[in-house]
């Protein structure tokens, strides 16, 4: 038997959350074409007849401007730490920055055993992606490079066998039937973030956090109430729109969102409020669950 942890690495933009999502064979981790969307560790778990991976998506790789940011790379950290398998993932046009030459420098150090997946060679010519890939058998000579589409699924069954490859020997971490460490509550507030991500512009998405003040379980409903946080006033009208058309807009996206991945009906009800320091506020973000 062998198990093992799968920590997915990588700067913002380059495909973690999809490929992670491939990997797995479930939407676990929101997708946005914008950076910085995922904010939290998440874990999802795949079983095999002799095998347990647990996966985790983390934060992209930033210089921190604030506590939020702090505790996006405190995740990164951890998840160097606690690895038996780091998977880089890069992708055929990214530049690298101080702050992600600091982490690869981590990982070239740590000794564990690491893959670097290049990410959307379907958008690359062949003689580009050797380019890539020589550059990155150079920086992190003992990694696999191995080139993916995650989107299109490209090579996504030979990264699987190769991660499989790499697994220690070990008994499982959790139940065979377990797909995630995280409850429905994180899901449904992680899937309505994503919706104001596809909807606004700018500053607003980054300006947001989304709480769940109640979900109440019934045989054939989920009853959700959430609240959507802003940091002014001004994002607060920006949310809720003429007439609350906005927000309704949301609630509509996300409310179809959660009964597919609950497979049954969803009633949610939204609220828009003010608080404007929770991205630096120790007690908001251990509220949030960006704290451990």
């Amino acid at each position: 038997m062998k198990s093992g942890f799968v920590n997915i690495i990588g700067n913002p933009n380059v495909g973690k959350s999809t490929l992670m999502n491939a990997l797995v064979g479930e939407r676990l981790s929101i997708i946005t074409s914008k950076a910085q969307t995922t904010r939290h560790r998440i874990m999802g778990i795949v079983n095999g007849d002799d095998f347990q991976i647990v996966y985790s998506d983390t934060p992209g790789i930033l210089r921190p401007n604030y506590k939020l940011q702090e505790s996006m790379m405190n995740f990164v950290i951890g998840a160097l730490r606690d690895a038996d398998v780091i998977l880089y993932v890069t992708d055929t046009v990214e530049q690298g920055d101080e702050a992600s030459e600091e982490i690869v420098e981590k990982i070239s150090l740590s000794g564990l055993p690491v893959i670097v997946a290049v990410n959307k060679i379907d958008l690359s010519d062949p003689e580009k992606l050797e380019a890539v890939v020589a550059k990155w058998q150079e920086r992190l000579p003992r990694a696999e490079v191995v080139p993916v589409s995650a989107l299109h699924a490209f090579n996504v069954g030979g990264l699987f066998d190769r991660i499989v490859a790499l697994l220690p020997e070990g008994e499982p971490y959790y139940d065979r039937d377990t797909l995630t460490d995280r409850p429905m509550r994180f899901f449904a507030s992680e899937i309505i973030r994503e919706k104001i991500f596809l909807n606004y512009e700018k500053e607003i998405p980054y300006s947001v956090e989304v709480e769940i003040d109640s979900y109440r379980e019934e045989p054939t409903i989920d009853r959700i109430m959430a609240t959507i946080y802003v940091s002014r006033d001004s994002q607060k009208g920006i949310i809720i729109g003429h007439r609350g058309e906005r927000l309704k807009k949301v609630g509509t996206a996300a409310r179809i969102d959660l009964e597919k991945f609950l497979n049954k009906k969803v009633f949610l009800q939204l609220q828009v409020k003010v608080d404007s320091d929770w991205r630096n506020s120790d007690r908001r973000l251990t509220k949030f669950g960006y704290n451990n």
